[in-house]
């Protein structure tokens, strides 16, 4: 148990523990400048301490799962501002041992070298019941020696993008590192939103988040791509004990079983991404979990006009590597490389290959199981439900239509009249919210939809059970609301000038994305025309 001061004693249900930094080998150097890290697993470094913390939001469904004050309307301004302190990285708590981790990989396609934890730093894992830990890791807090030419802080704007992103994903049942809360540090941090020249000064703030492990795919490749192997299976054993406890260190067996457990989970959360909409934008293997996480919210967005090349990050605009259609395929890009990282554990390509193919295995039966559910179909049926399919995605694409409307309001078709309906009008009816422009004007798509619809009544019908039932079924995969990038640019707005509700209001309404809220209902209309193009809206830079 934590030993506080009186202070702090509504903290002292955290109970700090540091196995990551006990069990692996450190930094030996321990001055904050940036350089190149070898045989080692983290740096210790030390946070930030702020001048004027101030906490402005707070998850009350993670804090109580940690051992802290679920509400934080419920503790007094002095406590307030110890929190504000503390989840800045400006006050540390006896027993906490911050480090950053170092780890390279791959961006965009080609090997970056060393990257490393460059404005995060890990301030200690924490209990959380049922022999369960939680690392607790601040975004922003001050520079490491992975920081290369960064100063290792972070804006208001960006920080407010992860802080909501990580709660909606967690809400809408996808994997994903959580955020716990979101102060503003009083200092301002310089950034080039827009990499052309004009730097401007901006409200810094941090993000404490939290997750099992920050652990990605690059921990692993520095080692392999340094020859250190030692250190490699150093950290692979640690894995295994931490994360993997049914497999055994040290068995080229449980070696390969730990790469196949990895490419399911990692297959499970493309799918996921699929099902939602969402693009993360930066696919790098830094940022890919081993633990099959949403992790690292930077440039990401959510598909509203369905397009299979849409990216939102700026940087992705001409390669267009990380759009949402191309997700899939690159996890699948980036499990190889983690497979090349573990080769020098298994020495055994045929037997790393043919758990490299269980990836596409994996990802082909969940996807049809996903598509099936959003249809509202009991069960996949391969060849004709593919073809369904395919025949609507091509329709979707060819006229603006927005992807989290459409399915959501694909459960208000009458299955059971609309199969022998001869009018188009009458079977698109329901669907009308979701085109950004007015289908009706092309006769041509008003055909072929309303075709594609008559098959779709027919097919639904083929299982005869309750139109209820059908649309329970389509409205728990096929969410009402979604963190829109217009809605959280909107927060954004008003929070730079001091105003934080729509940060709150945003998160109450995220954490029921499946129900109706009809309080709510403005939050779950399409993206209006002023949001098309502007900054935050659309496409988003990596400054933050």
């Amino acid at each position: 148990m934590t030993h506080l001061p009186a202070s702090l004693d509504f903290l002292a249900g955290l109970e700090i523990s540091n196995r990551f930094v006990d069990a692996l080998p450190a930094d030996p150097l321990n001055k904050n400048y940036a350089r190149q890290v070898t045989h080692a697993c983290y740096s210790r470094v030390a946070p930030k301490q702020f001048k004027a913390p101030h906490l402005i939001a707070w998850s009350p469904e993670l804090a109580e799962a940690m051992g802290l004050p679920a509400h934080i309307q419920c503790i007094d301004a002095t406590q307030r501002a110890e929190l504000a302190q503390v989840f800045s990285g400006s006050r540390l708590l006896p027993g906490m041992q911050p480090y950053a981790m170092c780890y390279g990989g791959h961006q965009f396609g080609h090997w970056a070298g060393q990257l490393g934890d460059g404005r995060a730093i890990n301030l200690c894992e924490v209990s959380t019941g049922a022999q369960e830990r939680q690392v607790i890791q601040l975004k922003g807090a001050g520079p490491t020696p992975y920081s290369r030419s960064a100063d290792g802080f972070a804006v208001l704007r960006s920080s407010i993008r992860e802080w909501l992103c990580s709660e909606a994903m967690h809400h809408l049942g996808v994997p994903t590192t959580r955020a716990l809360s979101l102060v503003i540090t009083g200092e301002a941090v310089v950034r080039d939103m827009f990499y052309d020249g004009r730097p401007k000064a901006e409200l810094g703030a941090v993000v404490c988040r939290v997750a099992p492990s920050f652990l990605r795919f690059g921990n692993y490749e520095i080692f392999t791509s340094r020859g250190d192997i030692p250190r490699l299976r150093q950290l692979v054993d640690f894995t295994l004990a931490e994360h993997f406890p049914h497999l055994a260190p040290g068995s080229q067996a449980d070696y390969l079983a730990f790469y196949r457990e990895v490419c399911e989970r990692t297959a499970a959360l493309m799918v996921e991404w699929i099902r939602v909409g969402f693009v993360h934008g930066v696919m790098n293997t830094d940022n890919m979990s081993i633990l099959g996480l949403t992790i690292d919210y930077g440039p990401y967005g959510w598909l509203e006009g369905y397009d299979l090349e849409w990216t939102p990050n700026t940087t992705d605009a001409q390669g267009r590597r990380y759009a949402y259609g191309q997700q899939p395929q690159i996890a699948q890009w980036n499990l190889a490389q983690l497979g090349n990282a573990l080769y020098p554990l298994v020495e055994d390509i045929e037997a790393l290959q043919e758990v490299f193919s269980s990836y596409q295995q994996c990802y082909t039966s969940l996807w049809q199981e996903m598509i099936a559910r959003k249809l509202g179909f009991p069960a996949f049926e391969a060849n004709s439900d593919l073809d369904l399919f395919m025949r609507l995605e091509t329709l979707l694409q060819r006229t603006e239509t927005d992807m989290t409307l459409f399915f959501r309001n694909l459960a208000d078709v009458d299955v059971t009249q609309a199969a022998d309906a001869q009018e188009d009008l009458a079977l698109i009816q329901p669907l009308l919210e979701s085109y950004y422009g007015n289908p009706l004007e092309d006769r041509s798509y008003l055909a072929a939809m309303g075709a594609w619809l008559r098959d779709y009544c027919q097919r639904a019908q083929q299982a005869p059970e309750p139109a209820l039932a059908r649309r329970q079924r389509m409205h728990a995969v096929n969410p009402r609301y979604v963190l829109r990038n217009y809605l959280a640019q909107r927060a954004i707005d008003l929070a730079e000038r001091g105003d934080y509700a729509e940060i709150e209001t945003l998160l109450d309404v995220m954490r029921q994305p499946y129900a109706e809220q009809p309080e709510y209902a403005d939050y779950a209309r399409k993206r209006p025309e002023w949001a098309r193009d502007r900054a935050g809206c659309s496409m988003l830079s990596c400054s933050s």
